[in-house]
């Protein structure tokens, strides 16, 4: 008699992931990659890829590159391919990339803690001009960006940066990312302490290096001794924060696990004093931390703050101290409020060798390669030949003489470039927006100069600190959420049922003093060309509703869904 087939076994019910598994972390035994940007960074260093730009692609042009390098490791010195003009905004989450991006590039100029010699400004002003059709906008996170990038051009482009002592090394990238700093460190009168040399010696040490070339995804880092709080501290994954210890003097509040994108976060504090010299061997053990420990598995849980937001604040402190530092962290002390409402440096200031540096607003960040070149001609003949950006897309010239004051102020107005600027040009950015970025939905850097005009015709007297950041897609590149109006760039509806660019609008955010994220009003959406009438008619009514000395944010927090519609 035949045997009876054997029936196989029943499969054991499947255990659902968690977060303690699966999720890519190295440190947990997890190496092996879980989406295609973990296998294209194990598969080679994304550094390495300078060596095919200079020897295959800049010879045999853009359609020679490989697309892992081309959407992926290329970021790695800072190039992206730009927006393919004629894309309407209504098109950007439905087309593949190789459809939406151009054979162009943006470049983007690492600037760590925004210094800046004329030579330096010069330099990226004549490759604007040659290479970018002029394009350069300075960015909230003190770069400078440029456009029309031709592959052909970039070791050309490399070589005039690096022969001045800058370069794109890890602008973008799932890497150490530009630090920014206080745009004033070692300059203002009122610090409490300089942070240069610990941007200087972790670029040293770590830039460029594969110890970190290869993190979950991007890592920032802002450092900063300045009163006025002026790096956003509170939104990036690191933070060095000045503070005075009582026993031990001037050193740094540190802060982890900050960010914004569609999950914004709050940095936290560790609650640990860290003195100058030991600001390096602090940022490489958090980043240890991220690399080794952040999560690999999906990319939009792939930020630090994520990590943190599940270790909590004890634990994250416990494993830097105990497997990275190897000793304890001294406590210290949270920072003061911060010493201005503003914190861009803009206006004329003293500086502590009795000299004074003068901050100016450009509209939105942009700027171009010509205009670059006339700052550049501007602070040689007023200053030192220093000058600097902003994480506001401002720009400073520090050095400047008593008696020389006046005639470059006037300089710059020469140039359309204001040293008192009303609030709305003083506090407006935008992003890149779809004129360029292939993740935009709407246009902002001309919405945002036409909006200054407007708001500056229409309400002449108005002399508030107010921010208004103008964001083409959710991504918050320009701080939505922290801003006292926010705009996330969408399509809507207009009066007669056609979809139109327009906005969600947060209301309330801010950073420094009483930090916090905008609330959104239900329904809340407006047209760009209902923009103008928006932002007045609350405004309007802020000023009618307001307490003594209310801020915006305070007032929007409190105020009614009909106050603010």
């Amino acid at each position: 008699m035949a045997a009876t087939p054997k029936q196989p076994a029943p499969a054991a019910p499947r255990r659902k992931a968690g977060r303690h598994r699966g999720e890519g972390q190295w440190a947990l035994g997890h190496y092996t990659p879980l989406n295609g940007n973990e296998q294209f960074k194990k598969d080679d260093d994304s550094l390495n890829v300078r060596t095919r730009i200079e020897t295959i692609y800049s010879q045999r042009g853009f359609d020679s590159i490989d697309p892992n390098d081309l959407r992926g490791r290329m970021r790695w010195w800072g190039l992206y391919t730009q927006r393919r003009a004629g894309i309407d905004g209504g098109k950007t989450a439905v087309l593949e990339p190789e459809e939406l991006e151009d054979k162009y590039f943006m470049m983007r100029v690492r600037i760590d803690g925004g210094k800046l010699t004329t030579e330096q400004l010069r330099v990226i002003g004549e490759i604007s001009q040659e290479y970018a059709r002029g394009s350069a906008d300075i960015t909230d996170r003190q770069n400078v960006q440029m456009h029309w990038i031709r592959i052909e051009d970039v070791p050309a482009i490399w070589e005039k940066l690096e022969a001045v002592g800058l370069s794109t090394t890890e602008a973008c990238g799932d890497c150490p990312r530009t630090m920014i700093g206080s745009p004033v460190a070692g300059i203002a009168a009122d610090e409490i302490i300089d942070g240069t040399p610990a941007l200087e010696e972790i670029h040293a040490r770590y830039i460029g290096s594969p110890e970190f070339s290869n993190l979950p995804r991007k890592f920032k880092t802002a450092i900063s001794g300045s009163p006025v709080q002026d790096v956003v501290h509170e939104i990036n994954d690191i933070a060095f924060v000045g503070v005075e210890h009582p026993e031990h003097g001037p050193g740094f509040d540190l802060w982890v696990g900050g960010g914004l994108s569609t999950n914004p976060r709050l940095a936290e504090r560790l609650g640990a004093w860290v003195p100058l010299d030991e600001v390096a061997d602090v940022w490489a053990g958090v980043v240890g931390i991220f690399r080794d420990y952040g999560y690999r598995r999906l990319r939009n849980r792939a930020r630090l703050k994520f990590l943190v937001a599940d270790w909590g604040v004890e634990k994250f402190r416990r494993v830097l101290e105990d497997e990275y530092l190897k000793r304890p962290m001294l406590d210290g002390p949270a920072p003061a409020e911060p010493s201005s409402r503003w914190r861009d440096h803009i206006g004329v200031h003293p500086q502590r060798d009795g000299r004074f540096y003068i901050g100016f607003a450009p509209r939105v960040g942009r700027v171009d390669g010509s205009t670059l070149a006339k700052i550049a001609d501007l602070a040689e003949a007023h200053g030192s030949g220093r000058v600097r950006t902003t994480v506001e897309q401002k720009m400073i010239i520090l050095d400047v003489a008593q008696d020389r004051v006046e005639s470059l102020s006037e300089g710059l107005e020469a140039l359309g470039f204001q040293v008192k600027p009303s609030p709305f040009r003083r506090g407006t950015m935008a992003c890149t927006g779809i004129e360029y970025c292939k993740l935009a939905i709407v246009e902002t850097k001309a919405r945002g100069a036409s909006l200054i005009d407007e708001l500056e015709r229409r309400l002449p007297d108005f002399d508030e600190p107010l921010t208004i950041n103008i964001n083409g897609c959710p991504n918050a590149c320009a701080r939505i959420q922290t801003a006292d109006i926010g705009l996330k760039g969408q399509l809507v509806l207009d009066d007669d049922g056609n979809q139109v660019e327009g906005y969600q609008v947060h209301l309330g955010g801010a950073l420094g003093l009483e930090a916090g994220f905008g609330r959104k009003v239900r329904g809340l959406k407006v047209t760009s060309a209902e923009l103008p009438d928006y932002i007045e008619r609350v405004l309007g009514r802020f000023q009618e509703q307001r307490e003594d000395g209310e801020r915006f944010a305070t007032w929007a927090a409190r105020a009614g869904a009909e106050s603010l519609s």
